[in-house]
């Protein structure tokens, strides 16, 4: 997948992405933008360049912000100039500028408070899905953000940010975000559908593990199935129980089993003791070093430790099903994907929504104006966005 399917989708998504008339963007941007184009109109307007930065390294993911911003100019009649200073999918460092805008003041200023909405955090969520994806370059991805979001228009943002990241991951060898849990945001990942089987509440309403296995199988004969295993907490007995009743589709490689053991507890069968002796048996050395708290709780701990997915994967193989497959969801951010890559966890796929920023005070983006018709000027402080604003006059 490439950059142009993610841009593609992001094109026929919503279509604007946001609001286009001027009097929805000011009643949700800060008041003082609003007033602020009053007094403009009132002494006369000014072409004005502004420059759109972030404190923290991230991964352009700017297509949102832009599409919407050439939505806006269309749809209000004015004319806008757009620099992208980083190519969708790069590393860009901690506050160098993303974007120069160049339009008239009256109809920019508006449009800031929306702008710096649609950017910060998809450049920081792609750079999350990217280091994730780089974790376990070897496994897939299944972005699962939508039931996290704050409304359709993060998950919007979410879902492309993922698709950006790991497009930027998947130019360097990883395997990335094969797709993601729903249909409205598929197409940023090159699919026409969300991707996924079964939520718990269908075993509960199954009553076993098994008859939800059946009843899905029903209803989709010919798809893959990947069945949740936790439920009852017998993950070994209700996994291997599945795959003797599907043994075609056991030996086909079209059975996985997910494991989202509770944090609380631990998989079937291990205990502290018993998880150290699973990760000497298949990766002898990953716990002789020095591991910090979190580091040992994702090795050894309760919950989806590497521990429990290789004793799932040894179960699975002594009992004859080397080709079913081991999906892992809970928690699985950069750094649980880093300590499971040190343990050589054997896992097929990741599902997880774990790329969305935990500290949004990280996502705050910021725009300032460079220069007021060809004169540059910016508040102290902000000295450092001058240097390349020169560089760009003397390009143009």
């Amino acid at each position: 997948m490439n950059s142009s399917v993610s841009q593609r989708a992001l094109n026929q998504s919503s279509g604007v992405l946001g609001p286009l008339d001027r009097k929805t963007i000011e009643s949700r941007t800060d008041a003082y933008f609003a007033r602020t184009r009053q007094i403009v109109e009132h002494f006369g307007d000014s072409q004005v360049t502004y420059a759109v930065f972030i404190r923290r390294p991230v991964i352009a993911a700017c297509g949102i912000a832009v599409t919407w911003l050439r939505n806006v100019a269309k749809e209000q009649g004015f004319d806008l100039q757009i620099r992208e200073v980083y190519e969708e999918g790069q590393w860009i460092g901690a506050g160098e500028p993303i974007l120069y805008l160049t339009g008239p003041f009256s109809r920019l200023a508006p449009l800031e408070t929306l702008l710096l909405q649609r950017l910060g955090a998809c450049c920081v969520a792609a750079h999350n899905a990217y280091q994730m994806s780089m974790a376990l370059p070897d496994v897939a991805f299944l972005a699962m953000e939508a039931r996290h979001c704050a409304g359709f228009e993060m998950q919007e943002q979410m879902g492309y940010a993922a698709a950006v990241g790991s497009q930027a991951a998947q130019k360097e060898g990883a395997r990335g975000f094969i797709g993601n849990a729903n249909d409205a945001t598929s197409g940023f990942f090159g699919q026409d559908h969300g991707l996924g089987t079964m939520p718990h509440a269908l075993i509960g309403y199954a009553g076993s593990t098994l008859r939800a296995a059946e009843m899905y199988v029903d209803v989709y004969p010919d798809d893959p199935l990947t069945i949740l295993v936790d439920y009852f907490g017998q993950e070994v007995t209700d996994a291997l129980e599945v795959c003797r009743r599907f043994p075609e589709k056991a030996a086909a490689g079209q059975l996985s089993v997910r494991l989202d053991t509770h944090g609380g507890r631990f998989l079937e069968g291990l205990d502290p003791q018993s998880s150290y002796a699973v990760l000497e048996r298949y990766t002898p050395g990953t716990i002789r070093r020095y591991r910090s708290d979190a580091e040992l709780r994702d090795l050894v701990g309760t919950g989806v430790s590497a521990a429990a997915i290789w004793r799932m994967r040894e179960a699975l193989n002594e009992a004859g099903f080397p080709k079913v497959k081991i999906t892992v969801s809970s928690g699985f951010n950069a750094s649980k994907c880093t300590t499971m890559r040190d343990a050589h966890a054997p896992i097929d796929v990741v599902g997880s929504g774990s790329f969305i920023p935990d500290r949004w005070s990280e996502t705050y983006a910021t725009a300032d104006i460079v220069a007021y018709d060809g004169t540059l000027r910016v508040k102290v402080g902000r000295e450092f966005l001058l240097n390349k604003a020169r560089a760009e006059q003397g390009a143009s």
